[in-house]
């Protein structure tokens, strides 16, 4: 079965994350276990934004590589068979390098490109760069592992 796109709802039966911690929105151009698109809408009521700097809010960085975590995640689980996947977490190992090069201001919506790029086992390594506007904000490194769920 080959998948194009998957809303909020279908990322949510894929990943155990939930309200607020699911940040990913849609995922889309998926090309099966290789790439994909995410968006991630930053909205003025986002859960951060009350705290972090409140007189002038920014999505923290921790949270761009933690949706560019869960980007790769259903990227990953949307690919393999659900026997594979069912009663499995993807825990993130590492991030080799981030780097944010533009603040990400509340009201926008960031689109990550993300891409695998190499699995062994169960450990999978990804990069990815995230957009506002076609404006490069961030991008990473990083490396996670599929484990069962206890």
């Amino acid at each position: 079965m080959k998948i194009d796109k998957l809303n909020k709802e279908q990322i949510r039966n894929l990943l155990p994350h939930r309200e607020p911690m699911l940040l990913v929105d849609e995922l889309y151009d998926i090309k099966k276990l290789t790439s994909a698109t995410a968006l991630v809408k930053v909205r003025t009521n986002s859960f951060f934004v009350q705290g972090h700097f409140p007189d002038n809010p920014v999505m923290p960085g921790v949270l761009i590589v933690e949706s560019f975590g869960q980007a790769a995640a259903a990227l990953t689980a949307c690919g393999l068979e659900k026997s594979t996947y069912e009663n499995k977490l993807v825990f993130l190992m590492g991030v080799e390098k981030a780097r944010f090069r533009n603040p990400v201001i509340p009201d926008c919506e960031l689109i990550l490109k993300i891409e695998a790029i190499r699995s062994h086992g169960k450990v999978w390594k990804y990069k990815g760069e995230a957009f506002v506007d076609e404006k490069k904000m961030a991008d990473a490194i990083w490396s996670a592992t599929i484990v069962d769920k206890k």
